[in-house]
């Protein structure tokens, strides 16, 4: 033969119709002829026909000074026909496609049940993670819970006042008498619970079941409200919840009057002053019914500022500022003023005026410690507790 001749056996790719034989590389126009051997044609089994391939001779190159047009390479696919025989063709097959869509889809697939296996994990770890933080937090002491104000006061109002308390505090809570008295009435056997006579101050009570009797007389089931009054305390006033007529709880007797009709039902609160202020001092006092709320103010560990304004009779020169500052002793206690300042003087007096703050309010503090300076106190009266100011217009 002319041309020199390959024999080569279809690959059993070739065997179905939607494999494909992709080649890298632009090939030269190829020959195809299929060729069938009496070797083959004879034999009882069927076997896969064999075809020739000739390549023909590459076309001369051109001339540099011509180049020729850039084009797109040519990437040939031999599929199989309709008719079963191999062929060329310049765009895959549709089977192709369909492959790559089915390759493309189960690898997304594969990445979503990695993606799930791993989620699952991290679950699993921090679950791990909570169930030893849930331990340890257990096995530590654990702190008290924080609540907002408003929490506290919607317990202390509406949860905390039905739980037993203390015989002596419920009494005076109804407004008996005073915790102290209150113990005494106890210790006289003068207060009955439920029937007995109960001589122990400690008891729990309960003011909503038991049946509490004073001198015969039955506590009402109801406790009075949390009362709160700012007092501009005249002077010859003494602060003291007896029956004096002079006293500052004595202000509120047409108003404790009148307490039936406008509020039916209730008990009458018993009020006090918290702390007290010289007969001759004037100025803010606080008059309640809460005892805590008293105890709170008015201990000196609760560091509770209070501002007074003290007129002078004579003159202040700066050494009587500094030994006022430098505080003094009473009752065995180094008293130290937190503020001592000067105030501008008034038109309508030549007294001079002294702005001084304490935050321990024990007996005649500020009085003390003017006098310890060498100065004499004209008036005394007191403007600020806290952060609540004396109103100005408040007679």
């Amino acid at each position: 033969m002319a041309l020199t001749t390959v024999a080569v056996s279809l690959h059993p790719l070739l065997s179905r119709p939607a494999s494909i034989l992709r080649c890298g590389r632009r090939l030269p126009p190829l020959l195809l002829r299929a060729t069938s051997s009496s070797s083959t044609s004879s034999s009882s089994t069927a076997s896969a026909p064999d075809f020739n391939i000739t390549f023909a001779e590459p076309a001369p190159s051109k001339k540099a000074s011509s180049p020729a047009p850039s084009a797109q390479p040519l990437v040939p696919w031999i599929v199989r026909g309709e008719d079963g025989k191999p062929r060329l063709s310049t765009s895959p097959p549709p089977e192709v496609f369909q492959a790559i869509e089915l390759a493309e889809e189960e690898a997304k697939k594969k990445a979503k049940k990695e993606s799930l296996k791993s989620q699952k994990g991290a679950f699993v770890a921090a679950a791990a993670n909570a169930s030893v933080k849930v331990r340890d937090k257990k096995a530590a002491p654990a702190a008290p819970p924080k609540f907002s104000k408003a929490a506290r006061r919607f317990y202390n109002e509406n949860i905390r006042e039905r739980e037993p308390q203390r015989l002596a505090k419920v009494l005076a809570a109804a407004g008996v008498a005073s915790r102290r008295s209150s113990e005494e009435l106890i210790f006289q056997g003068k207060v009955t619970v439920n029937g007995s006579v109960c001589t122990s101050p400690q008891t729990k009570v309960d003011i909503s079941k038991d049946s509490i009797y004073v001198n015969g007389n039955r506590i009402s089931k109801k406790l009075p409200p949390k009362l709160y009054f700012a007092v501009n305390k005249p002077k010859g006033y003494i602060c003291s919840s007896g029956e004096e007529s002079k006293s500052v709880v004595s202000l509120f007797n047409d108003y404790l009057k009148g307490w039936n009709k406008t509020q039916p039902g209730l008990p009458k609160p018993r009020l006090f002053t918290v702390g007290r202020l010289d007969v001759a001092t004037t100025g803010l006092i606080i008059v309640t019914n809460d005892g805590e709320f008293a105890q709170k103010l008015a201990h000196p560990s609760s560091n509770v500022t209070k501002e007074y304004v003290v007129t002078i009779d004579g003159a202040v020169h700066k050494k009587h500022l500094i030994t006022i500052s430098e505080g003094t002793k009473i009752d065995g206690v180094k008293c130290i003023p937190d503020l001592v300042e000067l105030l501008a003087a008034q038109s309508d007096t030549r007294k001079t005026r002294l702005r001084i703050v304490v935050h321990e309010g024990r007996n005649h503090e500020v009085r003390e410690l003017v006098q310890n300076a060498g100065l004499q106190v004209y008036a005394l009266k007191r403007v600020r507790i806290g952060r609540f100011r004396l109103p100005a217009d408040l007679g």
